[in-house]
């Protein structure tokens, strides 16, 4: 049996998927059952409840061979770092409370870094929590940044025709679809190979800045004037709170954009086999153009 939190998320729900494929008994953990329905009726058990409840969460973990931990993103809490450690903190004791051996814990790029990284920091103390539990074998998974998080431009390339955030424009780092970290996890702990405490780092295929990124997703939208605009923090933060994040968020958000363009992680990491993954940008734009066309009712568009 392996236990997955997270596993409605853009990671954890490929990641069920994969481990069924390959026949792992799975328990999917999440507050809405009716979330969790896509897996149930495939065959895989449901532990529904909140991660912050420990008795809950132990009684998930109980009997699993592997744990699949994430703290999931919440967009709402006002003290977004205190959450963080609500979890992390929870996750921890059910760990030690139901005797599981192997974790492989989604951390992130940058999470070596003891602060200026926005909600990257509350990753750095999670990875210390874990490597302080004894007789527990914990593999950090730290993939770079998510090709997904771009889909947050539809509406602004609609509106606009533009992509924009308060990253710069011009900086290489490197860029991961998020099915490439699945994959990888999935065979982590299905093998269970790993000892001691370890860190993966899962680099995307290639390094490309936004500028490169807006051409690419241009072409493949037939927009050849798409371009991507780098906005000053101040109303990047702004914007983010007008879309709906807490104003906590926001900051942090800015902060973890700010040691993106300083250079402070996923930037120059040297590649090698074993931290580069197969999904190209080009192979993105595919899914990026589907969720746009997709996104428009009026659109006859085929991407």
């Amino acid at each position: 049996m392996l236990a997955i939190t997270g596993a409605t998320g853009k990671t954890g729900s490929k990641l069920t998927e994969l481990l069924m494929a390959k026949g792992q008994a799975v328990r999917v953990i999440g507050r809405d059952a009716g979330t969790l329905k896509a897996f149930t009726a495939k065959g895989a058990e449901a532990a529904v409840g909140d991660m912050a409840d420990r008795l809950f969460l132990t009684k998930a973990f109980t009997g699993a061979e592997a744990v699949f931990a994430l703290i999931p993103p919440n967009f709402v809490v006002a003290d977004f770092r205190a959450y963080q450690q609500r979890i992390g903190e929870s996750i921890v004791a059910a760990i030690q409370g139901s005797g599981v051996k192997y974790v492989v814990d989604l951390s992130s790029q940058g999470a070596h870094l003891p602060d200026r990284t926005g909600p990257i920091k509350g990753l750095h103390d999670q990875e210390e929590r874990l490597n302080k539990l004894e007789g527990v074998n914990a593999l950090h998974l730290r993939p770079t940044y998510f090709m997904e998080n771009l889909l947050m431009n539809i509406s602004m390339i609609r509106k606009m025709n533009i992509m924009g955030s308060a990253v710069r424009g011009d900086v290489k780092f490197a860029m991961i679809a998020t099915k490439d970290i699945a994959a990888y996890a999935a065979e982590r702990l299905v093998r269970r190979d790993f000892t001691g405490k370890s860190v993966a780092d899962l680099l995307g295929e290639r390094d490309l800045s936004l500028d490169e990124a807006a051409g690419i997703i241009g072409k493949k939208l037939q927009k050849p004037d798409l371009t991507y605009v780098a906005f000053p923090y101040e109303d990047a933060e702004k914007g983010m709170v007008a879309m709906g994040l807490t104003p906590d968020l926001s900051r942090l958000y800015i902060e973890m954009s700010k040691a993106l363009n300083d250079g402070l992680f996923a930037v120059n990491i040297p590649r090698t086999k074993e931290n580069t993954t197969p999904t190209t940008f080009e192979i993105f734009a595919d899914l990026f153009a589907t969720a746009y066309h997709a996104s428009d009712p009026g659109s006859s568009k085929v991407a």
